[in-house]
């Protein structure tokens, strides 16, 4: 069995929560795209990132179905766990930076695969929703504190994987950053937390806490 390690991102507050990430190191041990997306699907995490460089922060980002040119949790997850400036994604370099209890990652929304965002009057409508059929990648948000930027949030990914709900997606939360054009504290899950803020240049950062389970 290939060694990877287990880390949970966006963490809350009291360190709890946070999406669940597997990150395997040495990529090299299993080059092959087919290969990686084999043992993406075998481990069932939203996402498992395969590294390829660790001195240049090369990563490789894939589902349980699907391989993905970015991705939020991923990259904030693997940014802390190598310790590095930015990572080298398919899709272009991520800037990186630890700061305090947060990890931080600089990307751009353009970067995003298509997400559904989908806005609610309160932040009870979304705890209150149910999962929605396969078939469309939904982002389900309400103002909690609209003056604070405070937000209550749940993502659906739609893809009929086994990943009915992500606990705390950094790539949505970019988009809604994006469109909304300011900073935010997104509440997303059982109790995950993702800060974001927008960038000179249409950048925009995500960050949040990351802890190493296993």
């Amino acid at each position: 069995m290939t060694d990877y390690d287990v880390l949970r991102v966006f963490c809350g507050p009291n360190g709890g929560y946070g999406n669940e990430l597997g990150v395997v190191r040495e990529g090299s041990v299993m080059p092959e795209p087919d290969e990686r997306q084999a043992f993406a699907a075998k481990a069932g995490f939203s996402e498992t990132v395969f590294v390829d460089d660790p001195e240049r922060g090369v990563i490789d980002i894939y589902t349980p179905t699907l391989r993905l040119p970015f991705a939020g949790h991923p990259c904030v997850g693997t940014a802390w766990l190598l310790d590095v400036p930015e990572l080298v994604t398919p899709a272009g370099v991520v800037g990186a930076r630890q700061d305090g209890e947060f990890c931080w990652i600089e990307a751009r929304a353009e970067w995003v695969p298509p997400r559904t965002l989908r806005r609610y009057g309160s932040a009870a409508e979304v705890d209150d929703l149910a999962v929605p059929p396969p078939g469309e990648w939904v982002y389900a948000w309400a103002w909690e504190d609209e003056p604070a930027g405070r937000i209550r949030a749940r993502a659906f990914p739609g893809r009929g994987d086994g990943i009915d709900e992500d606990e705390a997606t950094g790539a949505a939360a970019l988009l809604l950053t994006d469109r909304l054009g300011r900073a935010l504290n997104i509440t997303q899950g059982a109790g995950s937390q993702i800060l974001t803020a927008p960038q000179p240049g249409g950048w925009t950062e995500v960050g949040g806490r990351v802890r190493l389970e296993r």
